[in-house]
């Protein structure tokens, strides 16, 4: 199954590396009778033992919980099929309430991020005051899952060279998605045309009733913020408190969003490399445009010459452009980025390679740990058309390279992938406003390559009620891995219900 990861956008996925409410406002909390006889009002009568039900959490670590609950597979037949839904909690004595976590994605998984990543990411004011709740959602991980490839097909995708901007492999690039399509169709049957994130965050209402919560305590990162501000839109009155952090832009299309992603890229790959060249060990010279024409001429070198890695695994140039994009999601990351490189120029490809292979999620033994990129492409498939006539391709390919000269080339022509799937958009591009809702915090990031920042300020434009707090510096969202002055804000926010200013910037 030729060319599956040369379709692999560079989007955002937070989990690879690693809002404000008037003081009479309910949060959440343990009223159980409250939620069930909330969700005895639902419209849908079909709907009531979803929201009904009991959950039961039993130990699956030394400080974990998980259960399972069931959801329909399709919510305009409720009646019909269902599908499972797996939840973890690090539970503390005297919690205030429960907040709901995601990563991102799409297709990160929240149980994952609650088990490694809690920890680090999330404040110890923030661990004592919530119950912190992960959840895959559907089609990813643990919950029923979108399955198209084994583990040999995965790695022989990956090492397959074949460039899609060529067109002398564009035949084989589209023979090659259409086969992975069938896959994805046949191994995974009718989830794959249910897997959108509407149908995900009609999902999270469920998980806030079985919980026991009259409002939903959120806190979602990158593609987490678009998963919150569609539930925030389908829901207002049930949002509690509600942090989206490093926010996509429901408005943007698909090539928009891919454009924007590439000057964002673009951009950071300049800042690493000025940082590189004012360091030690760094494998270019010169000033920065002597500095980035070589890193491009190393790029060019690669199409023709992919390297091998010391386990024998070849790593063509969309494989190895996969790694060298990781450390650019955090600065503090760029040092090993540097040190990477300067293997690299010198045919030692082991470092980054060991970036690509987080990104996938591939294990030391050869298996690969979740379906991220499966259910990545799945979820992208349905939340937005794509445009994969020849002439718009070729145009975005252009408008891609004039924005980001370095890799711009690389992300082109991804719309072949969901031109090729079985089930076609059910989303939109359209403003999601939330209308009555508590007041959002939307965090934006001026130097986010992933989702740019730009993008947070038009959700908090879009957004009724929203507040935006700004982090001045660089990197792919802010609360956890930036300053002592997000940490306050959000935690002020989350804990104590404090709104920050208007127009705060840390």
């Amino acid at each position: 199954m030729p060319a599956r990861r040369t379709m692999y956008r560079l989007t955002a996925l937070a989990a690879a590396l690693a809002l404000a409410l008037t003081a009479c406002a309910p949060t959440s909390g343990e009223d159980g009778a409250g939620a069930a006889a909330d969700a005895a009002k639902t419209e849908v009568p079909a709907l009531q033992k979803y929201y009904t039900q009991q959950i039961d959490w039993e130990k699956c670590g030394s400080t974990i919980e998980c259960a399972d609950i069931k959801v329909p597979l399709d919510y305009s037949a409720p009646e019909e099929d269902s599908i499972t839904l797996a939840l973890n909690r690090r539970a503390v004595d005297g919690a205030q309430g429960n907040l709901l976590v995601n990563p991102g994605g799409p297709g990160g998984s929240g149980l994952d991020m609650v088990t490694d990543s809690v920890q680090l990411m999330l404040s110890n004011d923030l661990q004592r005051a919530y119950n912190i709740i992960g959840f895959d959602p559907r089609g990813v991980g643990q919950s029923t899952p979108v399955t198209c490839q084994t583990d040999e097909e995965i790695d022989e995708g990956r090492q397959e060279n074949l460039k899609v901007w060529d067109p002398a492999d564009r035949d084989e690039v589209e023979a090659g998605t259409e086969d992975y399509a069938k896959d994805c169709a046949q191994n995974t049957g009718d989830l794959l045309g249910h897997v959108d994130t509407v149908s995900a965050a009609k999902d999270m209402d469920i998980i806030r009733a079985v919980l026991g919560d009259t409002q939903l305590d959120y806190l979602g990162y990158s593609y987490g913020t678009f998963l919150g501000s569609t539930y925030a839109d389908l829901f207002p009155q049930k949002v509690g408190r509600f942090v989206l952090d490093g926010a996509m832009d429901p408005l943007a299309t698909a090539q928009q969003l891919t454009l924007a992603q590439a000057e964002g890229f673009e951009g950071e790959i300049d800042a690493w490399l000025q940082n590189c060249l004012e360091g030690e060990n760094c494998p270019f010279t010169g000033n920065l445009d002597e500095a980035k024409t070589q890193l491009q001429d190393f790029f060019a070198r690669l199409e023709e010459q992919p390297l091998q890695s010391s386990d024998g695994r070849a790593v063509p140039i969309i494989d190895f452009i996969n790694g060298f994009i990781i450390p650019l999601y955090n600065d503090m990351n760029w040092p090993y980025l540097t040190q990477g490189m300067a293997a690299a120029v010198q045919g030692d490809v082991d470092q980054i390679l060991y970036f690509s292979d987080l990104s996938a999620d591939r294990q030391e033994d050869g298996s690969y740990g979740s379906n991220s990129s499966d259910a990545f492409t799945a979820i992208n498939c349905l939340d937005r058309p794509m445009d994969a006539s020849e002439q718009a391709m070729d145009a975005e390919a252009k408008a891609l390279e004039e924005a980001s000269p370095t890799i711009g080339k690389y992300l082109a022509y991804g719309d072949i992938t969901c031109d090729k799937w079985s089930y076609k958009a059910t989303g939109q591009p359209e403003s999601l406003d939330a209308p009555g809702s508590n007041e959002i915090l939307v965090v934006g990031t001026t130097g986010d390559p992933a989702t740019p920042y730009a993008w947070s300020q038009s959700l908090a434009e879009q957004l009724e009620n929203a507040t935006l707090l700004t982090y001045e510096g660089h990197g792919h969202t802010a609360y956890g891995r930036s300053n002592q002055c997000i940490t306050d804000a959000v935690d002020g926010y989350l804990i104590d219900g404090k709104v920050p200013e208007a127009d705060t910037v840390c």
